[in-house]
C-alpha cells in the first residue's frame, strides 16, 4: 500500500514537472516539437503512463 502512495506522488510530481517546462516554452518551440498550447496536459499524462 505504501508503495503505491509512492508511486502515485512520484507520477504527480512528474506530470507537474513536465507540464511546467513545457508551458515555459514558446508557441514557437511547442511547435516546433509538434505540440500545441492546449496538448500540455495530454502530453503529460502520457509521460507518466510510461
Amino acid at each position: 500500500m505504501f508503495d503505491n502512495v509512492v508511486r502515485k506522488y512520484n507520477n504527480w510530481v512528474n506530470y507537474r514537472r513536465t507540464v511546467d517546462e513545457l508551458s515555459r516554452l514558446s508557441s514557437r518551440e511547442l511547435s516546433d516539437l509538434g505540440i500545441s498550447r492546449s496538448d500540455i496536459r495530454f502530453v503529460a499524462r502520457r509521460t507518466i503512463a510510461q
